[in-house]
Order: C-alpha cells, then structure tokens, then sequence
C-alpha cells in the first residue's frame, strides 16, 4: 500500500526526534563518521545546533524519551555496531523497555472493551498495582474465578496506533536513506525497518504471543530444566494474554540464587544449552532472554516469559550455522569461508581464501586466551567488521539469532565467570552435525525429499512459472512497500515541502528555547 502520510509530517517528526537525539550527544557519531551519506551530515549538524550536548553521548536515555518504538528500535539496533557503531550498540545495550504504569482504571476498560464483559465475571481479583511496565503492555497478577493464579498482560490503549505512526516514518526515512547508495545502500535500511516492523506486529497481537509460547512449549518439552507457562486460551485474545503464573527469582539476581542454593554453573550452562536446541535443533527460538524474561523456580527449572519477539531459522540455514559455529571453534576457517560463500552471504566474485584469512584474523585472537577472555559478542563485532571489506549484504533474517546470542552470553557469564561458551557449545554442535549432516542422516534426508518431490510432481506442474525460492541462504524477502521519494515528485510541491521544513525546525527549535527558559 502506498504511504499515505506527507512527506511534511515525516519531516517535522524527523526533526523532533533529531532534536531529541541531539540533546543527549547521540548525533555526534553520524557526523563523525566518513560513511555517513554527506546529506544525512548535514542534517545532524542543523539537528544540533544550539543544544548543549554532554561529553559522553546517551543514545540509550535519548531513544527512552522518543517514545516506545524507538525504544524497540533502539533494542534492535543495540546489535548493529555495523550500522550504529561499537560505543552505541554498547550503550542501546542498558536501553530498559519500561514506563512509567498507566491507572488501572484505563487497564480495566481495555479489558472489559476487549471481552466485552465485566471483569468480575472473568477473574475473581486483580492486583491494581502492576508487577511490570513496559512500552507496548502492562502485566498485573490475578486469580481467576476458578482460582488459578495468572499472569495478565494487557496492550497499552492506543499502543497499535502510535505504532503504525511512528513506523510508517521510519520507512519513508530509510527510503531515503537506501536511495543515497554506497554504504546506506549496502547496509539495506528497508529491510532492517521492514523486519522490525514484523517483528512488532506480532508483539502488537498477544495471540500470537500467546501462540508462540505454545509452540515453544511443545519444542522444549523433552529438554529437562527448561519450561514455558501454559497459556489460558479462554482468557486470551489480541489485547490480553493470561497465562500461568511462575513463582522463582530473576536469572540476573545472583545474590538471591546463590542464597537459595542453586546451582550457577549449572544453570549457566542449562541455559547456553537451551538457546543452541531452540535456534539450532528447532529453528524456533526465544528472542528476548534479557534477565527480566527468565526466572529459576525453587526446583531450579529455569522459566522463560514474554514470547512476543520470536526468531525462525530454515533447515537449511541451521545447517550453516552449526558448521560456522564449530568451524570457528574448531580453527576450520576455510570450511566457514565456503559456507559464507555457499549461503552466497559473500558475492562470488571474492576470494574464498582471502575471506578465510580474514576470518583467521577474527578467530586466532581468541583462541588460547583466558575464559574470562573468550567472548560471542567478541566474534561478532569482529565479523561485523570484516563484512564491509567483502561487500557482505545485511542478512535481516539471522538479525534476532544474533542479538539472542550476545542475550544469552551476557546471562550465562552473569551466573558463572568462569563458563567457557565455545567449551559447552563445541559437544552439541558436533553431535548435532553428525545427528543431522552425517552419511546416515544425509541417505535418510535424501529418501525422504525424493519421495516428497515424486508426490508434488502434479501440482509442480501447474505451478511451473511460480517464482521459486533462490538458492541462497537468506530466504525471499516479502516486497516492500511503496514509497514516493521527495526528490521524484512534482516540482511545484517543492515549497511547500521546503517551508513545512523551515517551519518544523523553526517551531523545534522555539520549543527547545522555551524549555530552557521554563
């Protein structure tokens, strides 16, 4: 569908919202960087001019006070130190999705409004005061009418709404911003918003939250020590989530834990364990395990809560990243060159032995160090920085698997300094590389696909001038929307845009001034 918002409207929200990240330093870094499109400098220097920025920049506080988009935007970014760089993605890093609680009494009606019935005939009681607050819903404990205590997580009002606003611009800006080409261009833009708003449309619909956790739930139900809440269907819909309620202590209270006498290293290494049998084993993987998504219940079953974020990964794409993973762990860096160059992550017309030195250079340094030392978030900033040399394309869909190991990572170290994440991960990618690649298992898939094909035959042929997946590793990407660039359209709509411009900045900028003065 085409963008039906002016560009006018983009523009003045543009212009807030550079303000408010010039206010907190967060601008500096595009201006100083040389791959920066020249135009995007420009308009970071007028965001800036006038306010009085801090010596250390805060692109955490400043996506906080944007509003809660770009506080998931901000999250999302957190693991880009290719597009943001490595002082912001650390700093996105400590960015907490938390607001301040709206009245119960708006929590009520958006609930009874979504039932369309009394709460009373619903639940038995309901505690006003919330036990969490975060930017797309509010979570209060309750009893329901047949006693069970739940958990229920409700949409804030007007959330889609605001959503859908904000989004929409950020498409029309990374349109722009693609169409500058060079490095915009390579980091692919669109795509990244274009994941990310999938990404929040199914936050936005707590069924298919609620659906998520189901499907996790039957995934995970042979690995021991590892669970999900059971959903209340009958208490569940786009607007309300009811599930079980789970009484443990945060992952990330250590002290609490330890006093409890649980058992550190062992959840340490449960829950790096956990993490490799959902992405690698399933390719369907919890993707938001920061420390207020994991809880230890006094049986030390470790609990997973708020499934709304959710990475997939193809068969296929499992298949190259158990190879990268144990290549890298192993030292085998020509084998992970080829896999890239397989997975045509890499174009062809590279070097498949110069992209193994350069892997060489990421992996060597590592190897041989102290645990304490050894690092995923390590490996991925350094192959972050090689990909720019080897015209590497953003691969959107392993973006979530990405941020979910470095997740995962800084809680396993959390609970056990010690744990070395290449000594727990080597025996389960190997064992699952024999289990799923090996001659036995190649025969068996092979059988099995042939006797698929012979039956599609049929519909095969109806279907010939059907477009076909490509054989890379990413898989197809859904088209994006249309959007009319500034520069494309009629030129007598130039002064408008023009004045809606120098207007925006002007009323920006008196709005900064009188908060000064006030």
């Amino acid at each position: 569908m085409e963008d039906l918002t002016r560009p006018s409207t983009h523009i003045w929200r543009l212009l807030k919202w550079g303000r408010t990240l010039a206010r907190h330093g967060a601008l500096r870094g595009i201006e100083g960087d040389r791959n920066t499109p020249a135009q995007v400098a420009r308009l970071a220097r007028v965001a800036r001019l006038g306010t009085i920025q801090p010596r250390v920049p805060d692109y955490a506080s400043a996506f906080q006070e944007i509003g809660p988009a770009a506080i998931k935007l901000g999250q999302t970014l957190a693991t880009r130190p290719d597009i943001v760089g490595d002082e912001a993605a650390h700093n996105l890093l400590s960015l907490q999705d938390s607001l301040p609680p709206l009245p119960f009494a708006a929590i009520q009606a958006e609930m009874e409004r979504s039932f369309e019935l009394p709460l009373d005939a619903i639940f038995s009681h309901i505690d006003p005061i919330p036990v969490g607050s975060a930017s797309i819903a509010q979570v209060h404990k309750g009893v329901t009418t047949e006693g069970r205590t739940v958990a229920i997580k409700v949409l804030r009002p007007g959330i889609r709404e605001r959503f859908v606003r904000d989004i929409d611009t950020y498409e029309w800006a990374a349109a722009h911003l693609e169409e500058l080409g060079g490095e915009a261009r390579r980091l692919r833009p669109r795509q990244v918003i274009a994941n990310f708003k999938r990404w929040t449309n199914r936050e936005l619909d707590l069924r298919r939250e609620a659906a998520s956790a189901s499907e996790l739930a039957e995934y995970m139900r042979g690995f021991e020590g590892y669970c999900v809440p059971s959903v209340d269907w009958d208490r569940s819909n786009s607007r309300v989530m009811t599930i079980e309620w789970i009484d443990g202590i945060k992952i990330g209270d250590v002290e609490a834990l330890r006093d409890a006498g649980h058992d550190l290293p062992a959840l340490a290494k449960r829950l790096v364990l956990a993490f490799l049998n959902q992405a690698i084993s399933a390719g369907f993987f919890h993707a938001d395990m920061h420390q207020g998504n994991l809880f230890v219940r006094p049986d030390g079953m470790i609990v997973a809560i708020d499934f709304g974020i959710m990475g997939r990964i193809d068969r296929r794409a499992r298949q190259w990243l158990a190879e990268i993973l144990y290549g890298l762990t192993t030292g085998n860096y020509r084998r992970v060159a080829e896999i890239h160059f397989e997975a045509q992550y890499v174009p062809s017309y590279h070097s498949v032995d110069e992209f193994a030195t350069a892997l060489r250079a990421v992996g060597e340094p590592m190897r041989g160090k102290p645990v304490s030392e050894l690092s995923v978030g390590m490996m991925l900033d350094g192959l972050f920085a090689i990909t720019r040399d080897f015209d590497m394309q953003t691969q959107p869909h392993l973006l979530l698997l990405q941020k979910t190991m470095v997740m995962v990572e800084g809680i396993a170290t959390l609970l056990d300094p010690e744990i070395n994440m290449w000594d727990v991960s080597a025996p389960y990618v190997r064992s699952w590389i024999r289990d799923e690649l090996g001659p036995e298992a190649a025969l068996a898939d092979r059988i099995r696909t042939d006797v698929q094909t012979l039956l599609r035959i049929p519909e095969l042929v109806r279907r010939i001038e059907d477009r076909y997946p490509a054989p890379g590793g990413a898989p197809i990407e859904p088209p994006l929307p249309e959007i009319e660039l500034v520069w494309e359209r009629r030129p007598s709509r130039w002064p408008g845009y023009a004045a809606a411009l120098l207007a925006g900045g002007a009323l920006v900028w008196a709005a900064t001034l009188i908060g000064w003065v006030g």
